[in-house]
């Protein structure tokens, strides 16, 4: 794996040797995994502080759900839902904040709120703005390949060349990215797990992540508690098993290991505690 840095807002993220985790604070009601467990404001900023303290090198905050099927929210309903939780966590944690969102006026409001990345699961595609805000505020940026919107994206998807499509999409939005004045240094790549992909296709993807690294960006993989883990265990062992379950957490690890050991730069996760441990041994085994 090329190590490399990311130098923003007063950060620094050295990435490389050791795994970057990121992680995963959904403000929503509805989101897959945890929906509606950290819905109110009292509940995010717990739990986005027990990730901070947990090991987390970035805090990923979003405000909504991008599960399958899920239906857009309005502008401002999303920006109650995360502008106080990023307000009050900016004064007391000292990781970095990305906020996770398609729509440019909820991102520049984030960032004034002390948000220091923008998480784009369009990739720009969504609202062109996003991409002139990134420029402007010299912030670094997560562009995800995604196949059509959350509403439409795991109705029946398709591709003729899976990693060729994937890998040529991701290089021509960071190209993009490059011509509207985004530092080549700010630009992470997220292959999008479970974003319009089959059970099949997340597992290629993970198993060839190396491709993607190759276009010289930092890579992110985000497949915690994603639904093909799910459904992977449940039918090897016979039996229902939920985002939740422990065996969901097992998968989890297993899934980012392999990521890791493939390429993959940064984990976006939901239990830290276990993930920072587990990338000690994962980087200590690749590094050797």
């Amino acid at each position: 794996m090329q190590p490399c840095t990311i130098d923003f807002k007063g950060f620094r993220l050295k990435l490389g040797p050791e795994t970057c985790i990121m992680g995963i604070l959904n403000a929503t009601p509805d989101s897959f995994s945890d929906g509606g467990k950290f819905n109110t404001f009292e509940t995010a900023v717990a739990q986005g502080l027990k990730l901070a303290e947990d090991g987390a090198h970035i805090l990923d905050i979003g405000g909504e759900s991008s599960r399958p099927y899920a239906t857009p929210i309005s502008e401002q309903e999303e920006l109650d839902r995360v502008i106080p939780v990023i307000e009050t966590l900016y004064k007391q944690i000292d990781i970095p904040i990305s906020i996770d969102t398609i729509k440019s006026g909820v991102a520049k409001e984030a960032l004034n709120a002390g948000a220091a990345i923008i998480n784009d699961i369009s990739a720009f595609e969504n609202d062109p703005a996003m991409a002139d805000l990134a420029a402007q505020r010299k912030v670094p940026v997560v562009l995800m390949h995604m196949k059509g919107t959350p509403e439409t994206m795991q109705v029946n998807p398709d591709y003729k060349d899976l990693m060729f499509e994937i890998t040529n999409y991701l290089a021509s939005r960071a190209v993009y990215a490059l011509e509207k004045g985004i530092k080549k240094t700010h630009i992470i790549l997220d292959p999008g797990i479970g974003f319009g992909k089959t059970i099949e296709h997340n597992l290629v993807l993970i198993n060839h992540i190396e491709k993607i690294a190759t276009l010289g960006y930092p890579v992110l993989v985000g497949p915690s508690r994603k639904s093909f883990i799910q459904n992977i265990l449940a039918k090897k062992e016979n039996a229902p098993v939920g985002p939740d379950h422990i065996k969901t957490e097992y998968g989890t690890l297993a899934a980012v290991a392999a990521s890791i050991l493939n390429g993959a730069h940064i984990v976006r996760v939901h239990d830290v505690e276990k993930l920072k441990s587990f990338t000690h041994i994962i980087d200590s085994i690749r590094n050797a």
